[in-house]
């Protein structure tokens, strides 16, 4: 007590510890979330605690956000300012805000969309500016944001867009572009091509009055046919402007496409140009472009979709030139496949020139004088010839065999069961016929099946000189078989 009454004395009196950042009065706290949403509130109230991850600032009626005024909130990840009345962001407004994954700034007041609104949310993953009166978005509003994943931009007033500000984020993250429902006029279906896939399946385009033609009407079918959600998803609502003197001659064009049965699609951008070339050979790719050299740089996509700029590749098998043109000193089988030629104005400003496709093919031999079909119709018509002498032309046909059987010989029948080894039949010397011995004659009876499925062949007699060598003697059961597989006569 002493010492505190010196302290005071001297104007040393302690000072009591800062209190914790309580809730503003018009808002309601949790652990991590601060919600002010229905407030009617002007300003942003002060003193926001420090642990909040997700703030709701919605359906108020906030005019302008002042710099920094993130800075006490270190651990935002989601931002909701919708409904509000903004019409504009000052250079510094969401500096410190490097963890914020989700800004939703709809149905505000916002004219346009400038380079430093979102430079500093460099983790920035979804932004919601639908429902704002948008006219323009810079080129490099984005160009920043290379986690960017979705970007809503519908209802808005936009009659154009820098669809080339978007090429370098499909080869990151963006998956969602929706432009639907703005005042877009005209559609450079060129620069759309040359779009990563990813981003053309996410590329919401209806309900639009885009003035009809031919390149748009093929485009959107061909993203129909490949699955594309973006066309899919919204088919009936596609729509576009026959006469610019009519602003509500709109059609559905995708659901109606009778009045675009005669269009055809440009071969140029729908078949790459064919560039056949020998083995070994030079080859000199270029692109018809009135493009300024000072500020454009070319690039090539090879088949295995390598970029390749100059001076060219890493194994100086390819070669690129200052005005675009791509060099293959010696010509190989797997330098087969599409070259895509881009011009590069930005870092992140990509236009198709033109697509070939290169075929590389080896050398026919010198003394190659018949195509393979012909060589297949000669086959065919000798096979023909060989048939048709088969059967026309035998000498011995079957009819000429069957002939009248002799006096005691037994019957004869026109088959392969019989065999002729002699001209005169064998005599019979009584109950065993035996065989001659200057002549020898073996003849088979028809062929005879036995109960179970199997064949015997029935000989009526045996034959007693069994050590001649032409002649073998085959017994089963009770009969005796003779056979020899000869069509010769055999005389001893």
């Amino acid at each position: 007590l002493l010492l505190l009454l010196q302290l005071c004395a001297h104007g040393h009196a302690p000072h009591a510890s800062p209190l914790p950042h309580s809730c503003p009065a018009a808002c309601i706290c949790t652990s991590d979330l601060l919600s002010c949403s229905r407030q009617t509130l002007q300003r942003v109230p002060q003193a926001l605690p420090p642990t909040a991850t997700t703030l709701d600032l919605s359906h108020n009626a906030l005019t302008q956000l002042h710099d920094r005024w993130l800075a006490a909130l270190p651990h935002l990840e989601a931002l909701h300012i919708s409904h509000n009345q903004i019409e504009d962001l000052s250079p510094q407004a969401f500096h410190n805000a490097s963890y914020l994954r989700h800004l939703d700034m709809s149905s505000n007041h916002l004219h346009a969309v400038e380079t430093h609104y979102f430079d500093a949310l460099v983790s920035l993953e979804e932004l919601l500016l639908y429902n704002n009166r948008i006219t323009r978005v810079d080129e490099n509003a984005f160009t920043k944001l290379s986690g960017l994943r979705k970007v809503y931009l519908s209802w808005n007033n936009l009659t154009t867009f820098p669809f080339r500000s978007v090429q370098g984020l499909g080869n990151y993250s963006l998956r969602t572009l929706d432009l639907s429902s703005n005042s877009l006029s005209s559609i450079p279906v060129e620069e759309l091509a040359t779009l990563p896939e990813n981003i053309r399946n996410g590329l919401y385009l209806h309900n639009n009055p885009i003035r009809c033609s031919c390149p748009l009407y093929l485009m959107l079918q061909r993203w129909k046919q490949r699955g594309f959600s973006s066309v899919k998803d919204f088919f009936e609502e596609h729509t576009c402007k026959v006469s610019d003197n009519v602003p509500r001659s709109l059609i559905k064009f995708l659901k109606y496409s009778h009045m675009f049965e005669n269009c055809s699609a440009n071969p140029e951008e729908v078949h790459p140009v064919p560039f056949p070339v020998m083995v070994g050979q030079t080859l000199l790719l270029t692109c018809n472009t009135s493009l300024p050299a000072v500020a454009t740089t070319y690039m090539w996509i090879s088949p295995h979709h390598e970029p390749i700029k100059h001076p060219g590749n890493s194994n100086h098998s390819l070669e690129v030139y200052r005005n675009g043109s791509l060099k293959i000193a010696v010509a190989k089988p797997w330098h087969s496949g599409v070259y895509v030629a881009l011009a590069i104005n930005s870092p992140r400003n990509f236009s198709r020139l033109c697509e070939v496709n290169v075929t590389v093919y080896y050398p026919k031999p010198d003394g190659e004088t018949f195509s393979t079909g012909l060589t297949t119709l000669l086959g065919c018509i000798v096979s023909l010839l060989l048939v048709l002498i088969y059967l026309y032309l035998t000498p011995c046909r079957c009819l000429s065999c069957c002939k009248k059987p002799a006096p005691l010989s037994p019957p004869q029948e026109c088959s392969a069961q019989s065999s002729i080894l002699s001209t005169t039949p064998p005599a019979t010397d009584g109950p065993n016929r035996k065989v001659g011995a200057n002549k020898h004659v073996v003849f088979l009876e028809p062929v005879r099946e036995t109960q179970n499925g199997k064949i015997r062949l029935a000989l009526g007699e045996d034959f007693p000189d069994a050590k001649h060598p032409k002649v073998l003697q085959l017994k089963s059961d009770s009969e005796s078989i003779s056979s020899v597989f000869s069509d010769t006569p055999i005389v001893s």
